[in-house]
This record gives C-alpha cells, sequence and structure tokens, in this order.
C-alpha cells in the first residue's frame, strides 16, 4: 500500500523534481533516456518505475529485446557505444560508492559525449534516481491494468 502521494502532500517539491524532468526530456536524446531511466529503476528495484519506462519505451518504438537486454547490458549485443557509456555512468552514477565514480568509466563516457551531453546525462541519471528514491520510499505500484 503507498505510503503517501508526494505529489499531493509536497506539492512545490514534487514541481522541482518535474522540473528536471522536463529539462532532461529537453536536453537527452530519446532513446538514450529511455534506456537510462529503465536501468536505474532496475538498479534501484523501482517496481513503479521499471513498469513506466518499459511501457514507455515499447510504445515509442524500442524493441522488447533491447528492453529486457538492460539488466545486462554488458553481455548483450545490442548496444552501441554511446548507449554503452551512458549505461556504465548510469551504474556507477546509481551505485555510487565511497570512491564516487571511476575514472575509467567517467573517461570512456568523455570520448564520445560532449562536455555538455556529459552534464544533461548526469542530470538524467541523477533525476530519475530521485523519482525511484520517491516511488521506493513511498511505496507507489505499479497500475494493475494499463
Amino acid at each position: 500500500m503507498q505510503r503517501i502521494n508526494a505529489a499531493e502532500v509536497a506539492p512545490e517539491a514534487y514541481h522541482a523534481v518535474l522540473g528536471l524532468e522536463k529539462y532532461v526530456r529537453a536536453n537527452v536524446e530519446h532513446t538514450v533516456l529511455g534506456l537510462v531511466k529503465l536501468r536505474a529503476s532496475i538498479l534501484n528495484g523501482c517496481a513503479f518505475c521499471v513498469d513506466m519506462h518499459s511501457r514507455d519505451a515499447l510504445a515509442t518504438g524500442e524493441s522488447s529485446r533491447r528492453l529486457f537486454a538492460v539488466a545486462a547490458w554488458r553481455e548483450a549485443p545490442f548496444f552501441d557505444e554511446r548507449e554503452r557509456t551512458a549505461l556504465a555512468l548510469t551504474d556507477a552514477v546509481t551505485r555510487l560508492g565511497q570512491h564516487g565514480v571511476p575514472d575509467d568509466v567517467w573517461d570512456a563516457a568523455a570520448k564520445v559525449w560532449s562536455e555538455k551531453e556529459l552534464a544533461d546525462l548526469v542530470m538524467a541519471i541523477a533525476t530519475i534516481n530521485v523519482w525511484n528514491r520517491i516511488a521506493v520510499t513511498t511505496r507507489t505500484q505499479p497500475p494493475l491494468e494499463v
């Protein structure tokens, strides 16, 4: 059962996060953004977001094979270099440990993304992590029927 509806209880905070969401939607390539959102949501165990982002990606033409492979992206042959570096950066930022994002992960991403693209990608990863933490903490459930 959902604990609270954060959008109703703290609408100003919700709209601030929504502002970040609007920014990344306008500034990060749609396919990459979908992969990043799905990967972070898988890592964070956010059922609501995994469901939503999987359905959204399918609706915009993403293949089910690629979506299923996001869970094992390192072994899957379906992703190009930019997507792989975005997924690696998503893993590192989402699992941010004592030593932060490893240099090899950052350097690989910096070879294929411009500084502006990297900044926007970091914002996208941070934003989905905020959404995941809100949904997991409040126990927001995906709809049973869509």
